[in-house]
């Protein structure tokens, strides 16, 4: 069993930056992890993901401004955010599949994971 911790959340102003991050109790070795983020009355959208290898997979819409990185020793993942724009603005959460070492690509699709936070408001202002 996993539990994933996020904080970082806050608010920004447009252009701005803010760094996500997420503590899991229990390891996370071979897992690949993921943020998610939704808006109210929206589905969850998959933003970023990484495997144990370090490779990484995000939507385009954050692309060249979102880096998802994590620390396989200290079971964290992290997420900087940087060129912030309004449409940013969502409850983001941390999450992890329940496969080690699966051979699945990096994975946006939020069927594919088990594990969840209970996510943390980013605000972005323009």
């Amino acid at each position: 069993q996993v539990q994933l911790v996020e904080s970082g959340g806050g608010s920004a102003q447009s252009g701005g930056s803010l760094r996500l991050s997420c503590v899991a109790s229990g390891t996370t070795s071979g897992y690949v992890m993921g943020w998610f983020r939704q808006t109210p009355g929206n589905e969850r959208e998959g933003v970023a993901a990484i495997d144990w290898r370090g490779t990484t997979r995000y939507t385009d819409t954050v692309k060249g401004r979102f880096t998802i990185s994590r620390n396989n020793a200290k079971d964290t993942l992290s997420l900087q955010m940087n060129s912030l724009k309004p449409e940013d603005t969502a409850n983001y959460y941390c999450a992890a599949t329940g496969l080690r070492f699966s051979v699945m690509d990096v994975t946006l699709r939020e069927d594919d994971y088990m594990y969840w936070g209970q996510g943390t408001q980013v605000t972005v202002s323009s």
